[in-house]
């Protein structure tokens, strides 16, 4: 008979920030670092964890500011990427983990490649899953944000629509889909971010993310650099209807690395909300590959 790995719920503390974290399989495993993006949280790795689990050991943190973590002030915390990654760099420590695979989605995209970067040889392979490393990504629907870079005055900063609150929340999900592709999102899933959201200062904090994505964006020289010299193998997950990140950015992908196996989806920005079977499965196959 199968054993079906259960997923275990953990609290660690990092540099005095308290850390939630999902764990599943057995340490000692290739290890899976699954890297949520906005506005969600290590709630989006649900239904992947368990099958993930047969073959590697699976963490999937909640990062400072989001879902069941810790949401220190602006004032309290510095919300970087680099920041960020250093406090999962440190979770990692704690589990003593060394080597792992990184799935890259949205906002965890910069995290994961902070870890990267900094530590090339660590990471056995990348899982994208709109997730955007390069310029092709970034269409139109980005002018507003990088002329808020480049001159972050209060005029810009209006031009970019209010998105911090409920009904952008909910975009973040339903955003560009047909309404055969809406109703097959689970609602509670932008209820639960959005009830995370609102607790004090924490819209300042997501701002400030936001913000410093222009630093994520200006990395992609480097990023480019770390892909040509490191060829790590990849698969990319990517929905096709993305509001955010176009399509283009999966073939990006193929024009930097050797080893890319990539699968477009009929879904949008949260692919796991919708595909977490498809998912699982071709995530499962290519740890087996290139643990």
């Amino acid at each position: 008979m199968q054993t079906i790995e259960k997923v275990r719920h953990r609290y660690a503390v990092v540099d005095g920030t308290e850390v939630f974290f999902r764990e599943a399989g057995r340490p000692g495993r290739p290890t899976v670092l699954l890297l949520h993006g906005f506005p969600s949280s290590s709630h989006t790795f649900r239904e992947v964890m368990p099958t993930l689990a047969e073959v590697a050991h699976v963490v999937a943190p909640d990062l400072p500011g989001f879902g069941l973590s810790a949401a220190p002030t602006v004032d309290e915390y510095e919300y970087t990427f680099e920041n960020l990654s250093r406090t999962v760099e440190g979770l990692l420590e704690q589990l003593q983990v060394r080597d792992f695979f990184v799935y890259l989605h949205d906002f965890g995209a910069p995290v994961g490649y902070h870890l990267a970067t900094r530590a090339p040889d660590r990471v056995l392979g990348l899982v994208v899953q709109n997730g955007n490393a390069h310029e092709d990504g970034l269409g139109p629907q980005w002018d507003d944000a990088r002329a808020y870079w480049a001159d972050p005055s209060e005029a810009r900063r209006a031009r970019l629509g209010d998105w911090l609150n409920f009904a952008g929340t909910r975009d973040q999900y339903l955003a560009g889909l047909p309404e055969r592709l809406r109703e097959l999102h689970p609602p509670e899933s932008w209820h639960l971010d959005w009830q995370r959201m609102t607790r004090p200062g924490n819209l300042d904090a997501q701002f400030a993310l936001f913000t410093d994505y222009a630093r994520h964006v200006a990395r992609f020289g480097e990023l480019a650099e770390y892909h040509r010299v490191h060829q790590p193998p990849a698969l990319v997950l990517w929905g096709s209807h993305d509001a955010f990140f176009d399509v283009e950015e999966v073939l990006a992908f193929h024009r930097a690395l050797e080893r890319v196996d990539s699968h477009l989806y009929d879904a949008g920005h949260f692919l796991l909300e919708t595909h977490p079977a498809e998912c699982a499965a071709l995530m499962r196959a290519f740890v087996l590959d290139h643990a």
